[in-house]
């Protein structure tokens, strides 16, 4: 660690991943591209970069630290935006819908995944992603997934291809579901309800909600906050499936090596000091853009190790899956919110 903070390599990378990142935070800001969101714009300028191989070339040595360090830094702090009082305040009805839809959605999105070919990291982290909050949650998921074969490379276009896959979706369906919403018959409450359910970036949720006014907005927020509150369990949870389903080289080590996220303990202690401590909202505001300035780093350091060409060949099994999950999600939300969410 000491050595590599001393190389060229290293600060140009920290230089050029943090110009993408306050990229991405600018440009989510402007009309339309809020759809796409700050994380998944801070991707595609990573990808971007790729246009200029010396750039890519000088920054090689320090890419791998950003996406990884800088990944489970930006998780950890992205708990401050989780006030767990409201969370709880919001109700049984939220946290067990959550549960459902998240349960639901992943093993729906790994099923059809796996029956259309994908790999099973690749599998996993699309369904991770479309169940919970989008790309925070592949990445979230992917270190999990540690004791694979799969080369550094395959890991990283596995990574692409599922944020891929939740960003597309996710902006599909918030158009989608601002199109339908004359026609579903939904009050206030329960669109936000459906947009918060169903939608996978929370950005995609917000654009959805707003779309409804002030109170579908806030049921939105609470509905999708309910879902990122699950990304702790889940990572721990799918550790310790993936090691007990997977072949593994060295079994002692394995068995060493429990799948125990860290960085999401950070992530939950980070949501209780910012629910139960005495933080002003600017000073919970300030953390979650540095969230949101180190997990756009890490997006952009895999986006400048893209294969493009590779994606492209793959992606076919994850995207038809994705599709037909997000659209039974989305009736299966709306049907539970039009039953059990009148205002």
């Amino acid at each position: 660690m000491a050595q590599l903070v001393k190389t060229k390599s290293f600060w140009l990378a920290i230089l050029t991943t943090l110009i993408c990142s306050l990229g991405g935070l600018f440009l989510s800001k402007l009309p339309y591209l809020s759809l796409i969101g700050a994380l998944v714009i801070s991707l595609l300028l990573g990808m971007f970069l790729q246009v200029s191989p010396k750039v890519v070339a000088e920054t090689k040595g320090g890419i791998g630290f950003i996406s990884n360090k800088f990944l489970r830094l930006g998780i950890i702090l992205l708990g401050f935006k989780l006030n767990l009082m409201t969370l709880i305040n919001a109700g049984v009805k939220t946290i067990t819908l959550a549960i459902v839809a998240v349960t639901f959605t992943i093993c729906l999105t790994y099923y059809l995944c796996h029956k259309f070919g994908a790999e099973k990291e690749l599998a996993l982290l699309t369904a991770c992603g479309c169940g919970i909050c989008g790309a925070a949650a592949v990445m979230g998921v992917s270190p999990q997934l540690e004791d694979s074969d799969l080369s550094a490379e395959r890991k990283r276009e596995n990574e692409v291809l599922a944020v891929a896959v939740v960003c597309v979706m996710g902006t599909f369906f918030t158009l989608v579901e601002i199109f339908l919403k004359p026609l579903l018959g939904l009050d206030a409450t329960q669109f936000g309800t459906v947009a918060g359910g169903s939608l996978h970036e929370i950005a995609h949720a917000v654009a959805t909600g707003g779309a409804g006014g002030s109170v579908s907005l806030q049921a939105a927020l609470l509905m999708k906050l309910s879902r990122v509150l699950l990304l702790a369990p889940v990572a721990l949870i799918v550790g310790v499936w993936y090691q007990k389903t997977s072949k593994v080289t060295n079994q002692s080590q394995a068995k060493k090596k429990l799948p125990i996220p860290w960085f999401m303990g950070g992530f939950i202690l980070a949501s209780v000091a910012g629910t139960f401590l005495p933080f002003n909202q600017a000073m919970l505001d300030f953390l979650v853009q540095a969230a949101y300035l180190f997990l756009g780093m890490a997006m952009a350091a895999l986006g400048m190790s893209v294969n493009f060409r590779v994606i492209a060949q793959r992606g076919r099994s994850v995207f038809a899956a994705s599709f037909i999950s997000s659209t039974a999600l989305l009736v299966l939300v709306t049907i539970v919110s039009k039953l059990f969410f009148l205002s």
